[in-house]
């Protein structure tokens, strides 16, 4: 049967009108259900569910998407919503990585396909790799080639010093997987998945991790999982185990910076710039980093009347990236 706090989250939520909400709790009360071997009654309440949400959903995409967008109480503290009409030809990554995320869309598109055979499609990323080499914009492609909102997981609210509140917030955060399709980023997923083994650990860290580990391999949603961390060496062995594509980022080739910089100034004139001189003032650099040079550049240029960005301009921005990035040890 339901806990107390199951029945008081049904009837605050019934009484905010917060039907996400409320369907997700009864279907935390219909999984417990069936763990206690109440299988009729689960399954009962499950249907019931199912029929509600189809007789208050005419239109299924839009209507699931508003109640999410809008979150109430503390779910509106955990997520942030954004709509990215960002697309894979935007990024400029290896081939290699371009692939990946193809790969991923293609399967997605073809979920259905996939179903009939009785097959998943790829829906769980780990993206790995030094900051500013595009995780975040992977994550941001993913939702706009495929239409669907951006849900960036806000753990600063989400980890407390009390176990329990953190799982409790986690379980928020999955419940909206189910009731909303979606990509959900997990950004600097290590905060949550750092390793159980080391020798700093605490218990508290180990628990919230174990809640983590289980909430990702009990999730059966259409959503996406999108987790990223800079830090790779400090997550759980065990993580690796429940992402279906792991994505290693790196810092750009010569032939990326020049892509970079040539999308970020597509307005201006190019023709001129000496890439052999940009290419080693570049090197080291993050496509964040060269984007923001780019941009630097470019503001020199429109101050100064001039329809072309300069070579020596962009040299001088690029050096002051590398100054930044090394006072703050890359960790930018």
């Amino acid at each position: 049967m339901a806990t107390n706090d199951q029945l008081k989250a049904l009837v605050q939520s019934h009484a905010d009108g917060d039907d996400p909400q409320f369907y997700a709790v009864a279907m935390q009360v219909a999984a417990k259900a069936a763990r206690a071997g109440q299988s009729k009654f689960a399954q009962d309440l499950r249907d019931l569910v199912d029929e509600l949400r189809n007789r208050s959903q005419a239109s299924s995409r839009v209507a699931a998407v508003v109640p999410v967008t809008q979150p109430r109480g503390e779910l509106g503290s955990l997520l942030t919503v954004t709509y990215p009409d960002a697309r894979l030809s935007d990024l400029v990554l290896s081939d290699g990585l371009k692939a990946q995320l193809r790969h991923v869309l293609l399967e997605q598109r073809q979920r259905d396909t996939l179903a009939k055979h009785g097959l998943s499609p790829a829906r769980r990323m780990l993206l790995i790799g030094p900051p500013g080499t595009g995780k975040t914009s992977s994550a941001r492609v993913l939702a706009g080639e495929l239409g669907l909102p951006l849900f960036a997981i806000r753990l600063d609210t989400i980890i407390t010093k009390f176990m329990g509140e953190t799982a409790a917030k986690l379980r928020l955060v999955f419940d909206a997987l189910v009731e909303t399709r979606g990509v959900y980023l997990f950004d600097e997923v290590d905060a949550l998945a750092g390793d159980r083994a080391a020798p700093n650990d605490v218990g508290e860290i180990r628990r919230v991790l174990n809640s983590f580990l289980q909430f990702l391999e009990e999730d059966t949603s259409e959503s996406l999982i999108v987790a990223a961390t800079n830090h790779p060496q400090l997550l759980d062995k065990a993580l690796y185990r429940r992402f279906d594509t792991v994505m290693n980022f790196t810092l750009p080739s010569q032939d990326n910076v020049q892509a970079v910089i040539q999308n970020r100034l597509a307005t201006f004139q190019t023709s001129n710039l000496s890439w052999s001189r940009i290419g080693p003032a570049a090197a080291g650099l993050s496509h964040a980093e060269i984007a923001t040079a780019a941009e630097n550049a470019a503001k020199r240029s429109v101050l100064a009347h001039r329809t072309r960005v300069l070579t020596d301009d962009l040299i001088a921005a690029l050096v002051e990236r590398q100054r930044s990035a090394g006072s703050l040890g890359q960790d930018v």
